[in-house]
């Protein structure tokens, strides 16, 4: 059960195979439910991005434009300017859609879609074929819509910069909370700490009882203790327990290297013939142990061609890539699902690139990546995309290396297994060179950046959120070619130093009662958090008992509590942020007189 209020925005999550897309097609209609009804107004016009492909039209723009309404045939400009914002040229306007890759033409879908102008959409994995520009674009086009939306995504950042609530496909159940994917997922944890704690007092007590029971059951005079228990056993609902659910779960296998240098490029081009514009042009980067180094920009650029040539699975046209003897790569792209042997189970498939390792450790390397048991033994041509996706993690896997190159390694992968992702990449001890356009990934792993940016690479030194505060996307720029330079005057030194005390004098008086506000929430969320604990045991204890009033007045405490210190976090995150905004100002500011001076 649930409702989808006026311009709410909707995070729809919950493992791989657990009906996310099929909850989209039940509200679409495409699907009928067994039970329950759907309930729409009169007049409510859903749009749903599919991931089915079909064209009417011989051109990119006349297919885009069939999305508008009658009254909007003739305003072409809009599809322009959305085609614009999800990546195409002008060039590509009068391309047929069908010469365009599978992902280019599941964006002239999404471009369709936004042009109906619906009353809610509903977008599955949207960002799925997005480079990192086009994604960035979508985010802003999302958080400015004034509709409703239901959005399904594996990407943790871009679904929590969009969307007012979040819904889990839990357990069966469908739940729903205002706030963040943060949020809900702790929540529910919480709730399962709760249930399995109070399981555990009542399976302690119910033991208790029964021993009890045995002991006296023969006992004449003990005859009415005994009956009494019985039917309060027979009374007492009896608590399951949660069946653990199966979460990816592994580490890369890393191989000792002791050098401090571990692949050197020197001024390396490629192109695919002479006739083709070079991708990779005079690059030069020093690859050193323990790097992590992810390379960024468009689609279609030469992101994934490069790590082809770091890997030597090409040769570059010009220029020298100079390998220590001890280097052993581990290579992971997504395109390599179409090597698979379709004949062959996912055990056999794995252990056909296994280095040395017995039966016995590549099933339990299955297990890690969530085919346990019979799932093992799966056909490979029966497997989701999905699931190819764990069987080439496994072959990387089952062979130790000191350097892992990752093209779009979280493609297909939901939100759990996403985090695994991270952690595993984290705590590798060799280097790391990846693409992808995950900003969440980007901004916890990036050192350094490979970048693809206005029809050239370039190495940057520095961490993602340097690159957006320095460089950023060309994309995303205000023109500044027909604007004229602002007149510059002369300021005498002494007013710059009067206007630098003042600004000093400002960023106190502004900056101090947000000091004095953040510290007042953190105290009062350590408050709140230990009179939560102190709840719990009285729970716990309550519910040993079996003290129904207090148990009743207790777990609403519980949520009340809950609830404020959730809203207390909120407003800490809210206060942080500003005060970080501020501090950015007034530095900035100060600089910028520094600079003048």
């Amino acid at each position: 059960n649930f409702n989808i209020a006026s311009r709410e925005k909707i995070g729809l999550v919950g493992r791989n195979g657990y009906g996310k897309t099929t909850l989209l097609q039940l509200i679409t209609g495409q699907i009928e439910p067994d039970s329950g009804e759907i309930s729409i107004p009169d007049g409510y016009k859903i749009g749903y991005l599919e991931q089915l492909i079909s064209f009417s039209r011989s051109s990119v723009l006349e297919e885009v434009c069939t999305g508008l309404s009658e009254e909007e045939a003739n305003d072409k400009w809009k599809a322009e300017k959305i085609l614009f914002g999800l990546g195409f040229t002008k060039n590509d306007f009068s391309e047929d859609p069908l010469s365009f890759s599978s992902g280019f033409q599941i964006r002239l879908n999404l471009a369709k879609v936004i042009l109906s102008n619906p009353d809610i959409l509903l977008l599955d994995e949207p960002n799925n074929y997005l480079d990192i520009v086009s994604t960035r674009w979508l985010t802003n086009f999302l958080r400015s819509c004034r509709k409703e939306l239901m959005l399904i995504t594996h990407d943790r950042g871009f679904m929590d910069s969009i969307t007012t609530h979040t819904m889990i496909i839990h357990r069966h159940v469908v739940r729903k909370f205002s706030g963040g994917t943060s949020k809900a997922f702790t929540q529910i944890a919480k709730e399962e700490e709760t249930h399995e704690k109070t399981r555990l007092n009542y399976e302690k007590k119910r033991q208790k009882t029964e021993e009890y029971i045995r002991r006296f059951r023969a006992k004449a005079r003990m005859a009415i203790s005994v009956q009494s228990r019985v039917k309060a056993l027979e009374k007492q609902a009896k608590l399951v327990k949660l069946d653990k659910i199966k979460s990816l779960d592994f580490s890369f296998n890393s191989e000792l290297f002791n050098a401090a240098q571990m692949m050197s490029v020197n001024n390396i081009s490629f192109s695919y013939g002479e006739d083709e514009p070079d991708l990779i042009k005079n690059l030069s980067i020093e690859i050193k142990n323990k790097d992590r180094i992810c390379v960024i920009g468009k689609n279609g650029k030469g992101k994934s061609t490069l790590l082809r040539v770091l890997d030597g699975k090409l040769e570059s046209g010009s220029g020298t890539i100079k390998k220590h003897p001890k280097l052993s790569i581990g290579y992971y792209a997504e395109t390599e699902k179409n090597c698979l042997n379709d004949h062959k189970n996912v055990l056999e498939e794995v252990m056909g690139t296994s280095g040395g390792q017995s039966a016995q450790q590549v099933r339990n390397i299955c297990g890690t990546l969530m085919f346990c048991g019979d799932d093992a033994l799966k056909k490979i041509d029966v497997l989701s995309g999905g699931e190819k996706s764990r069987v080439l993690l496994g072959k990387l896997l089952v062979n130790s290396c000191n350097m892992l190159l990752l093209d779009e390694p979280t493609n297909h992968l939901d939100m759990e297994s996403c985090a695994a992702m991270l952690e595993a990449i984290d705590e590798f001890s060799g280097s790391v060179v990846m693409v992808t356009h995950n900003e969440d990934f980007l901004h916890c792993i990036a050192q350094r950046l490979i970048v693809f940016h206005n029809d050239s690479v370039e190495l940057f030194n520095g961490t993602y959120q340097e690159f957006l505060d320095k460089i950023g996307w060309e994309d995303e720029k205000e023109s500044l070619v027909d604007k004229e330079k602002p007149e510059t005057k002369e300021i005498s030194k002494k007013s710059l130093k009067k206007m630098k005390a003042e600004l000093r004098q400002e960023r106190s008086k502004v900056l101090s009662p947000l000091e004095k506000q953040i510290k007042d929430c953190e105290n009062t969320i350590t408050d709140q958090e230990k009179e939560l604990e102190v709840n719990t045991e009285l729970l716990v204890k309550a519910s040993m008992e079996g003290k129904a009033a207090s148990i009743a007045e207790l777990s609403k405490k519980e949520h009340l509590l809950t609830a404020n210190i959730n809203e207390l976090y909120s407003k800490l995150e809210k206060l942080i942020l500003s005060y970080e905004a501020k501090c950015d100002f007034f530095e900035k500011s100060i600089n910028e007189l520094e600079e003048k001076k």
